[in-house]
């Protein structure tokens, strides 16, 4: 049995889907991350639950990608490169496509953090709300030399314009709540308190209207948007291949893993 995620099904057809690694706020491992492609794949064929709901346990919703105990698979031989974008093929991508296209609503509630790959999780779904106290922070250029994954490249500028996506992925400050909601990354921001209450309202809302219907609006929204996320995931990909294999991302990993502040300066 999978640990990494909790599952429970309310009366009022709402599914509700706890990341549930606490301890390293939900960073993102195979086992998370299989966990909620497989629980999505079981969603979607079950007729009781009408509304999905993805959350986080604990103080943070994600923290990104678990870069000291990923457990993806990695063939002899592989360049660390090779390894990630097989990662991404196998599991990362496959699941923001999943989400996105199942037939059901799709509620983010992000209940603390959402940094790096967790910020595109976080704004997979088709509505997207969050704590007073959450944070959205774009790490993968400041601390890795890498660029925004797990759909987050695609995303964050079509959600809210180059110039803050830029702002965001250059600079990897914090983006409370507050000032997501007022440039639109996400829908709305409630009391910590509150916001499972308040999400619940949500979905029961939607889990009383025309589920595929409502589902077929975001897809349409998703179409209307000038990329494509089908090649954006291709492009993540491939680019990442290359940036996971270079000094930056190496340094940065390490400093992580030290707990300072990575030196880029000193890298050819």
């Amino acid at each position: 049995m999978n640990n990494a995620i909790k599952k429970e099904l309310k009366d009022n057809g709402v599914m509700v889907l706890t990341l549930n690694r606490p301890e390293v706020l939900n960073a993102m491992n195979r086992d998370l991350i299989m966990g909620l492609y497989e629980t999505f794949q079981e969603i979607e064929k079950e007729k009781d639950s009408r509304v999905i709901i993805i959350t986080g346990e604990g103080r943070g919703f994600c923290s990104g990608a678990d870069l000291a105990n990923g457990g993806w698979p990695s063939e002899e031989g592989m360049t660390g490169g090779e390894a990630g974008a097989n990662s991404m093929e196998i599991g990362f991508n496959p699941l923001i496509r999943l989400i996105t296209s199942i037939d059901k609503p799709v509620i983010t509630s992000i209940n603390g953090i959402a940094a790096g790959g967790g910020v595109g999780l976080a704004l997979s779904g088709d509505l997207i709300v969050a704590s007073e106290s959450a944070k959205f922070k774009l790490v993968f250029g400041p601390n890795l030399g890498i660029i925004p994954d797990v759909g987050a490249s695609w995303f964050v500028p079509n959600l809210i314009g180059r110039a803050r996506a830029n702002g965001m992925g250059l600079l990897g400050d914090d983006v409370s709540a507050k000032q997501a909601k007022e440039w639109g990354l996400i829908w709305d921001c409630y009391p910590d308190d509150q916001l499972m209450e308040e999400t619940m309202k949500l979905a029961d809302r939607l889990a009383n209207g025309a589920i595929k219907g409502l589902k077929e609006v975001s897809k349409a929204h998703f179409k209307a948007l000038s990329g494509s996320l089908d090649k954006q995931l291709d492009y993540e990909r491939d680019t990442q291949r290359i940036l996971l294999d270079r000094a930056e991302f190496k340094e940065g990993v390490t400093a992580f893993l030290g707990k300072r502040k990575p030196n880029f300066r000193d890298i050819d």
